[in-house]
Parts: C-alpha cells; sequence; structure tokens
C-alpha cells in the first residue's frame, strides 16, 4: 500500500542502527497510507549485525517504532526482501491484515569489499578474505571469454540506468553518459570499470503490506502480490557457472510472467543484470529498472525491498498494470528471490 526510501547517499553521519533514516521514511508511509503505528499488526526488518559492526544491531533500530503500543516484531539476518516475505506469510496465514516491513545498512562504516567476504564459504573461502568487486569481476570475465555479452553491453547497461536514475530523486548518481566516454574509463577491478559496479551506499527502505481486503479500503488501487518465491544456489563458487543463475531461472518458472511491462532487477554489476534478464526470459517489451536500479544506489540490505517497493509503484501509480520485482544476496546471485505484482481486480 506505500512504499518509502530514504536518500541513498555515500555516506551518513547517523549511526549503524539506522534510526536516524527510519523514522522519516516511517512518517511518510504513515501519512501516505493513513496508518498509524497502533495500526500495524506485524514489524519485520532486514539488516547485518556484521555490515553494523555491533550484535543485535536491529534491537537498537526498534527505536525507530518506538515502545508502545507493545509490537509483534521479527527480523531476518539478510535483505529485507526477504523480511517480506516473512510478512506476506503471516498475511496469507490470517494471523493478521497489516505489516510494515523494513530494511537498512550504513555501507560507509566498514569495508564493505572486505565485511561482504564474511558471506562465502567459512571453511575454504572465507579465510583467504576475498574480494567481493573481484569475484563478481572473474563472473564477467567469464561471461566475456564465453561471447556472452562485451564491455560495450556493459556499458550501455550502466548509461540506461544513470539516465533512468534522473526522474529518481532518491538516486546517488545519475545523469547522461555516452556509453563511448565510459569505455575510455580505466578498469577498477578487470574486466570492471567504477560505472560497473554499484556504488557505496547507505540507506533505507519500509513498505507497508496489507490483506487484498483491507487495502483495498485504504488505497485507490493496491498493487497485488500475485507470486513470490525465492531459490538459492551453492555457495561454493566452483561447483557453479558464474555466468547463469539457476536460482532464479527456479523461482521465475514457479511463477506467471506472462505479460509483464516493467522489472526492477536487483543486480549490483551491469552483467549481472543481463544475466537475471536472459534467467527470466525478459524480452525488449520490459522496460528495466526505470528507477535507475542498484547501480545508481545500492544500500546494503534494504536495497532488494526497495526494488519491490519500486515495482510496486508503478502499479499504485496506474502506469503499470504487471510488474516483477528481484532481490538478491550472498556472493554473485547465489540467492534470488522474484515477485509479480498486478492490479488488484
Amino acid at each position: 500500500m506505500g512504499f518509502a526510501q530514504a536518500p541513498n547517499v555515500r555516506s551518513t553521519p547517523g549511526t549503524t542502527n539506522g534510526v536516524e533514516m527510519l523514522v522519516p521514511i516511517f512518517a511518510e508511509v504513515f501519512e501516505r497510507t493513513g496508518l498509524s503505528k497502533e495500526d500495524i499488526g506485524f514489524w519485520c526488518s532486514g539488516s547485518s549485525d556484521y555490515l553494523a559492526g555491533r550484535a543485535f544491531s536491529f534491537i537498537a533500530a526498534v527505536d525507530a517504532i518506538g515502545a508502545f503500543p507493545p509490537i509483534h516484531e521479527s527480523h531476518v539476518e539478510m535483505d529485507a526482501a526477504w523480511a517480506l516475505y516473512e510478512a506476506w506469510l503471516k498475511i496469507r496465514m490470517g494471523e493478521v491484515d497489516t505489516a510494515l516491513v523494513y530494511g537498512f545498512g550504513k555501507s560507509s562504516a566498514g569495508q564493505l569489499r572486505r565485511v561482504l567476504a564474511l558471506q562465502m564459504d567459512p571453511y575454504v573461502v572465507a579465510p583467504l578474505w576475498p574480494d567481493s568487486v573481484s569475484v563478481a569481476g572473474i563472473q564477467a570475465r567469464l561471461g566475456l571469454e564465453a561471447g556472452l555479452w562485451s564491455e560495450k553491453d556493459l556499458a550501455e547497461v550502466a548509461a540506461r540506468s544513470r539516465a533512468d536514475a534522473a526522474g529518481n530523486p532518491a538516486a546517488q548518481v545519475s545523469g547522461t553518459v555516452e556509453v563511448a566516454d565510459l569505455l575510455d574509463a580505466p578498469y577498477f577491478a578487470d574486466p570492471l570499470r567504477a560505472h560497473d559496479i554499484a556504488p557505496v551506499t547507505d540507506g533505507a527502505a519500509v513498505l507497508v503490506l496489507a490483506s487484498a481486503e483491507r487495502a483495498a479500503d485504504l488505497v485507490d488501487s493496491p498493487a497485488v502480490i500475485t507470486g513470490i518465491e525465492h531459490r538459492v544456489d551453492s555457495p561454493a563458487l566452483g561447483v557453479r557457472d558464474l555466468t547463469v543463475s539457476p536460482s532464479t531461472v527456479a523461482a521465475g518458472r514457479a511463477l506467471d510472467l506472462d505479460g509483464v511491462e516493467v522489472a526492477e532487477l536487483h543486480a549490483p554489476f551491469t552483467h549481472q543484470e543481463l544475466i537475471l534478464r536472459d534467467a527470466l526470459g525478459l524480452g525488449e517489451q520490459v522496460r528495466i529498472n526505470p528507477s535507475g536500479g542498484v547501480l545508481t544506489g545500492n544500500p546494503m540490505f534494504s536495497a532488494g525491498l526497495a526494488r519491490i517497493g519500486e515495482a510496486a509503484n508503478r502499479i499504485l501509480d496506474g502506469s503499470a498494470r504487471k510488474t516483477l520485482a528481484h532481490a538478491t544476496s550472498g556472493p554473485v546471485l547465489q540467492q534470488n528471490l522474484v515477485a509479480t505484482l498486478e492490479v488488484l481486480s
């Protein structure tokens, strides 16, 4: 029924518990939906103690909600898109008829590329402290060597994303840029250039869910989640073909993707957008990431939730009748969630 996000910025002076980012966007969605804290049946958040650098960081974030009235609250240690899945199940099971989902991350507090090494295999890979950007560079190189994409293809994704982000006030990076100029830029992690990599971003997002019956009484055109699936691939990079995403393929096949007009894909690297488009069978008729996507702002642990919020906004504002949202977690597209949203019939 309602979605809001904090501005995607390189760094914030606030604490790692996200309270400073969350309070304003909570107020925004309450104003937009006409609800209050007392109307929310279930709260669920997504964040990471590793990113925050403190144990139970999500408990401190509850300060943004307030101590009264007593709340029914849960948390997932990953992107808040998976918190949305938990909240969606609560509503589907009839336990509650409203839920508020939020995610937050202050990536600037540490060395993000190093922190993300902790999500790798803890016995063989993580002790080597692999650089997450360089691991993605290996993935990109495999696709280049196989002829699946070219450096120009990657630059075109970056240029389109930045141009689309010009209409997104929350974007961190935006503007018109020529593909040729991007190709002239130096490598950051060969074959990736800086524009191929989602920027380090501090940010937060919040989304309000309700049962179809409750939503119809509160907003004119709610976005209905008509399907949601998530799958996981092996964490062992050596047993995966990194140029494809079987878990995304499996999640997409479990849903009805016919008629999708807009797709918001959580692709932190330009080549990963190409992998996801192929995995989901998205043709030229589908508009990809009209918000600019995470290449223009990638707040860890809320970027996936924001993809669902952006896809829902296309329904809420009447610009589309069926949209798709995708979220990823783990190294090089290891875990993937896909959801379809439609106009309430």
